[in-house]
């Protein structure tokens, strides 16, 4: 295909976005209701990992391989939401990802997309450490819950990687087959969530 043929084509990842920035907000506004007058509170877009990569330290060899700009830069992680327990101190991180997915009437290729992949980053030893010492949980516990929204909580090759890949640690995911359905939502909340932050 060439250059020219690629410029008309249609972007999924532009329609995609767009679906994302609406499960977020409803997400947002579900929680929000919910913890009205209580000791929860959900923040979205938390700042407080937003410059974690640029003031990590690195070894003088390697800083002699790498460029190494004058300016100064930021470089962080900023979750999709934070869920505080004012009184405890105590906090969750939550990331919400929208993806398509292989379900009836679709080809397997609407599967395609890596949302759920980069979800990952919150797996990582490093990362951990850092979700782990902010939010208060201990390290016994996962300091992030992941909302997977859209047809990705139906298609039968996602579900199953999801699954695998949190193992015993399966209140950390949600699969929101129906947004329109909150009290699901909720629901996994605050049985199986909830007591974490107390």
């Amino acid at each position: 295909m060439g250059t020219n043929e690629l410029r008309k084509r249609k972007i999924w990842q532009d329609t995609s976005g767009g679906n994302a920035g609406i499960a977020e907000k409803k997400f947002y506004e579900i929680m929000l209701q919910e913890f009205e007058g209580s000791d929860f509170r959900i923040r979205s877009k938390p700042r407080e990992f937003k410059d974690i990569y640029s003031k990590i330290k690195l070894n003088k060899k390697v800083l002699a391989d790498i460029y190494s700009p004058d300016e100064t830069w930021t470089h962080g992680v900023i979750p999709d939401f934070a869920i505080d327990n004012i009184k405890t101190k105590k906090t969750l991180y939550v990331e919400v990802k929208r993806q398509d997915g292989w379900v009836e009437r679709k080809p397997r290729k609407a599967g395609r997309g890596n949302a759920h992949e980069r979800s990952n980053k919150f797996f990582t030893p490093g990362l951990l450490k850092i979700l782990r010492e902010s939010g208060k949980l201990g390290d016994d516990v996962l300091p992030f819950w992941v909302v997977f929204q859209g047809d990705i909580a139906r298609d039968p090759k996602r579900v199953r990687e999801i699954t695998c890949w949190y193992g015993e640690y399966s209140a950390h995911f949600f699969l929101w087959h129906d947004s329109v359905d909150d009290k699901s939502l909720i629901s996994h909340f605050n049985k199986k969530l909830k007591h974490l932050l107390a």
